[in-house]
């Protein structure tokens, strides 16, 4: 199932026009309705909401969690920022696992305040993502939709999902 959503996220990454609100609101709510039709694959959830007063602070912890996200992974093989895409072939890792994890990171940096739930179960996990697929595009300032293995000849095995994501919850 982990390849299935991979390349769902790899056709919205290639589709959007992340220079714009309306990119980055699409970006959001596919990302957000693709989880949502496949609530039996999401076995662990986090949610956490940081509100800063301003939005230079806001950027620079937008920016400090984009990059600690990111240098969990060995490498990036598509990238849309500002609808610039970058994609290259990754390296295989064979690890002789199937390909059974995925985790998706959802950063999203609104005008506003916005209170998830504390995500334990899978009721609470709709929640929030219902909750971020609405947040209208005039209030999204910026949306990073990040997801490991990107590749899907690549491996997550559930030790590097476990030593990486220590803070995600089974639901």
């Amino acid at each position: 199932m982990a390849r299935s959503f991979q390349k769902e996220l790899d056709q919205i990454a290639e589709k959007a026009d992340t220079s714009t609100p309306a990119g980055l609101s699409f970006v959001l709510a596919e990302t957000t309705l693709a989880l949502l039709r496949h609530p039996d694959c999401c076995i662990s959830a986090y949610s956490t909401v940081d509100v800063k007063r301003s939005m230079d602070d806001g950027e620079k912890r937008f920016n400090q969690l984009s990059i600690e996200e990111r240098g969990k992974f060995d490498e990036e093989t598509l990238v849309n920022v500002n609808s610039i895409k970058r994609q290259k072939a990754g390296t295989q890792r064979s690890s002789g696992f199937s390909n059974e994890y995925i985790v998706i990171t959802i950063l999203v940096a609104a005008e506003g305040v916005y209170k998830l739930p504390t995500i334990n179960s899978s009721s609470d996990l709709k929640t929030a993502l219902q909750m971020l697929g609405g947040v209208p595009s005039s209030k999204i300032m910026a949306v990073e939709v990040l997801w490991t293995p990107q590749n899907e000849n690549d491996t997550l095995s559930e030790r590097e999902l476990l030593e990486d994501y220590p803070l995600l919850r089974p639901l």
